[in-house]
């Protein structure tokens, strides 16, 4: 899945290529649907006490929101012998859907427009640390599991990773233990373009690893980075993790591009759609090389997305009750960071939890007991 220059790249993650028997959770994009469908796999891989056992999570866009908040209160957790975390719900569930009842992407679009002196991105960033994660930075998420926001750097075409450990563009360098805003880089992560990007970064270039420095070394890549949604170059957050561990886990709450037979032809809304034309396309590849490497035995692991039929799976004991139609309904829900109502939340949780569920004990761990329930019983999935 990468290029054989940046394999052989000196800032590339350590050990790339070399795979470790670890595990890693891959979080997609896609606004609050995604954020929240994330919400409900991740409820589910709690309950199974698979939430210690990860190496590292791995997130893009609308899936770097749920990531950075299980990261920030990772520490508080309070995970009992079977490595379930006792204060989930208070810790992560409450707090995103506290944020799915607000409109962010409007509101900044907005401010940035009467307010030009503050980006549209600044917003949105603005908004995440007065609902999330106040002034805290990357140094406030744990060691382990190592927690990987992606965004893409629109200057070198590359991934720009933040962690704790370090942010890094292979073609620029890596720069240990940045201090940037948990906001910042959630904020970078999810900045859709074109209306949410970009984000601009100001870096001390004197922060560098001297001994890990790529080909475009130099200013204004070294200080001045320009920023979009991760889902631009890698819209699973599957490259961070797929080259290091041997088992993959894939979340997907991507949506799928709708055919339009009236294409407009003004260059914002055709902009627009031809983005999403993008966007779909590089979704649909990531999860085909997802799906064969599983199948060939490449990786263990498993996907499980916001569109698939959860009758696929086999799971002792069965799965929860999710007609195609009605998730498929709760597929169809807009890519926005839009306020939504109680139920809708409640129901894209239910959909998360129940078709990870279904994943995990068809293709990872057959042993593990059925949920007698979902998140949200009164919900289901409509």
């Amino acid at each position: 899945m990468t290029s054989s220059d940046e394999a052989a790249s000196p800032v590339m993650d350590e050990g790339a290529e070399k795979l470790e028997p670890g595990i890693a959770l891959c979080l997609s994009g896609g606004g609050y649907r995604a954020m929240l469908f994330h919400v409900g796999a991740l409820w589910r891989l709690n309950e199974l006490g698979f939430l210690p056992r990860l190496d590292r999570v791995s997130s893009v866009s609308g899936g770097s929101i749920t990531a950075a908040t299980l990261g920030r209160h990772w520490g508080r957790l309070e995970f009992d012998g079977d490595g379930v975390a006792l204060s989930f719900v208070p810790a992560v569930v409450t707090p995103l859907r506290k944020l799915a009842s607000t409109t962010i992407d409007r509101k900044s679009i907005i401010g940035g427009i009467l307010q030009p002196r503050r980006t549209v991105a600044e917003k949105v960033a603005a908004a995440y640390r007065k609902h999330l994660f106040d002034g805290e930075t990357l140094q406030q998420l744990p060691d382990r599991p190592r927690f990987v926001i992606n965004a893409t750097n629109v200057q070198t075409g590359s991934l720009w990773r933040f962690s704790k450990k370090y942010m890094a563009d292979w073609r620029v360098g890596l720069y240990p233990e940045p201090r940037v805003d948990l906001a910042v880089a959630v904020g970078a992560s999810s900045a859709f373009p074109p209306i949410l990007s970009p984000v601009r970064l100001s870096v001390d270039p004197h922060g560098y690893a001297a001994d890990r420095r790529g080909e475009l070394h130099r200013p204004p890549f070294t200080t001045d980075p320009v920023l979009t949604d991760g889902g631009v170059y890698d819209n699973l957050g599957l490259e961070t993790a797929w080259k290091r561990y041997e088992t993959i886990l894939v979340s997907d709450g991507g949506g799928q591009m709708p055919p339009d037979e009236n294409v407009h032809s003004d260059w914002a809304r055709h902009a627009l759609r031809v983005n999403a034309l993008i966007d779909n396309q590089v979704r649909s590849l990531r999860k085909r090389q997802t799906i064969a490497g599983f199948e060939n035995r490449d990786r263990t692991g498993v996907y499980w997305g916001i569109r698939t039929d959860i009758a696929n799976y086999d799971p002792p004991g069965g799965a929860l009750a999710c007609p195609f139609a009605q998730t498929l309904a709760l597929a169809a829900t807009k890519t926005r960071l839009e306020r939504m109502p109680d139920e809708l939340q409640e129901r894209l949780i239910n959909w998360g939890y129940a078709v990870c569920d279904a994943g995990m004990r068809t293709y990872v761990d057959r042993d593990k007991p059925a949920p007698a329930d979902f998140p949200y019983p009164d919900r289901r999935v409509g």
